[in-house]
C-alpha cells in the first residue's frame, strides 16, 4: 500500500457572523487517478487576483494574528454592508492560489500523467497555496529542463494575460494597445511581448519613477496620468500609435473614459474625411480587467458613438479562442520563461510567513514592484 501524503494547505473562511478567518490546515492528498499527478508545490505568486478570494471584502485594517507559530490564524471583520457580495461563500472553507510549479511526485497509469513523474511542472487551477497538489496531467505544463519552480510558478496567470491582450487586439482589428499601471509585472511582461512582436504599445503609470523603470526596459511610449499634461501626452501617444484599443486594470474612476475622449481626439487630429456630429466612426474599446480602484467606473461621453468599455478576463478568453491557440499560447511561455515571460519578486515567504500582518500589510497593498512569492516547503 503506498503511503498517503499529508500536507498544509491556506485555506480561507468567511462566517456568517461576518468574521474572516484565515488559516493552514492539514490536508490528506488522494492517490492519483489514471490522468492525475501529485505535484510537491515549490513555489506560487500572489497575484492580485488570489487576493480577492484569500481576503474577501474584509476590512484588513482590522487584521489581527492568533494561534501559533506553526499554526498561524488571522482573522478580519467583513463589512455588513458588503456581506451581501460574499453570500456565495459564506461558512465555506476555501483553498486559495491560482497558479503555482514543482515537482511530480506521484503519477497516474496514463502515458500523459506518468510522462510528467519526477519532471518540474507549473499548474493551474486553484489551491496551490499548499505544500501538495492532486491535479490532472492536463492542467500542466512541463517545464523545459534547467527552468527551476520559482521561474516557472507565474507560467499562466501574467504571461497568458499579456499575450491575451495581443491577441485580442490582433483578433479585433486593431494595430496597436494602450495598458495601465502599466509598471506592474503584468506591464513589463507585456511590454517585452510587444518590443519583440514589433507592436506599438501606450503605457499609462503613476508616477515618474513609474515612467523611468518603464523607458530603461526599452517602452517608447510612457504617460504619467499624475502629470498636468496627461490628457495631451496621451492623446500624442495615441496619435504616434494608432492605438485604438485600451487593458485597464484600474476600473474605477474617471482614466477608462478618458482613454476613450484621447483615442477619439487622436482619431480627430488624423481625420481627412467630412466632419460628423456624431463622432468618428472608428471603433474605440476599453477593456476593463482589474480593479486597483474600486470605485464606479466614470464615463463622460465625449467621442462620439463607436466605442465600447467591457470586462475582459483570462479564462473566458482561453475557452473562447479555443484549446488549440490556447496550447500554442502556453508552448510560446515554456519556451521564453526566462526571458519575455520572467517574473521578478520582491520577496519569498513560506506559508506560515504568507500569515503575518507585516507580510500581509505589504502584498495586500498591491503596489507596484511588491509582488512575493510563496515556498510552501521551505
Amino acid at each position: 500500500m503506498t503511503e498517503a501524503i499529508t500536507g498544509l494547505q491556506l485555506r480561507s473562511l468567511i462566517k456568517t457572523s461576518g468574521d474572516l478567518e484565515v488559516s493552514l490546515v492539514p490536508v490528506s492528498i488522494p492517490e492519483p487517478g489514471p490522468d492525475e499527478v501529485v505535484v510537491r508545490v515549490e513555489a506560487t505568486p500572489i497575484n492580485p487576483s488570489d487576493l480577492g478570494l484569500l481576503f474577501g471584502a474584509a476590512d484588513m485594517s482590522t487584521a489581527k494574528a492568533s494561534g501559533s507559530a506553526d499554526a498561524p490564524v488571522i482573522t478580519a471583520k467583513v463589512p455588513e454592508a458588503a456581506m451581501k457580495a460574499m453570500a456565495g461563500r459564506i461558512d465555506e472553507s476555501m483553498p486559495v492560489g491560482n497558479e503555482g510549479a514543482g515537482t511530480v511526485i506521484k503519477a497516474g497509469s496514463s502515458d500523459a500523467a506518468q510522462a510528467l513523474l519526477g519532471k518540474t511542472v507549473a499548474m493551474i487551477g486553484g489551491a496551490m497555496y499548499a505544500q501538495y497538489r492532486l491535479i490532472k496531467a492536463a492542467d500542466c505544463l512541463k517545464l523545459q529542463d534547467g527552468t527551476t519552480a520559482a521561474e516557472g510558478a507565474s507560467c499562466f496567470v501574467n504571461p497568458l494575460t499579456a499575450l491575451g491582450m495581443t491577441e485580442t487586439m490582433k483578433r479585433e482589428g486593431h494595430k496597436a494597445l494602450v495598458h495601465t499601471a502599466a509598471a506592474s509585472n503584468l506591464g513589463q511582461m507585456l511590454n517585452r511581448i510587444c518590443l519583440k512582436d514589433g507592436i506599438d504599445l501606450v503605457n499609462i503609470v503613476r508616477s515618474e519613477a513609474q515612467a523611468k523603470l518603464l523607458r530603461d526596459i526599452g517602452a517608447k511610449y510612457v504617460v504619467d496620468s499624475t502629470a498636468p499634461t496627461f490628457l495631451d501626452d496621451l492623446t500624442e501617444a495615441l496619435v504616434q500609435t494608432g492605438a485604438t484599443i485600451a487593458f485597464d486594470a484600474i476600473g474605477g474612476g474617471r482614466l477608462a473614459g478618458q482613454i476613450l475622449s484621447c483615442m477619439e481626439a487622436a482619431i480627430g487630429k488624423t481625420a481627412t474625411g467630412p466632419y460628423s456630429r456624431y463622432g468618428s466612426n472608428v471603433p474605440k474599446q476599453v477593456y476593463i480587467y482589474g480593479s486597483l480602484d474600486t470605485k464606479p467606473t466614470e464615463i463622460l461621453r465625449n467621442f462620439g458613438f463607436a466605442w465600447a468599455v467591457g470586462g475582459w478576463l483570462l479564462f473566458p478568453f482561453l475557452q473562447k479562442i479555443g484549446a488549440a491557440d490556447a496550447a500554442k499560447l502556453r508552448a510560446r511561455v515554456a519556451a521564453e520563461i526566462k526571458t519575455t515571460f520572467a517574473s521578478h519578486y520582491t520577496r519569498t515567504v513560506s506559508l506560515r510567513e504568507a500569515l503575518s500582518l507585516d507580510a500581509i500589510a505589504v502584498y495586500n497593498k498591491r503596489a507596484t514592484g511588491e509582488k512575493f512569492l510563496i515556498a510552501p516547503n521551505a
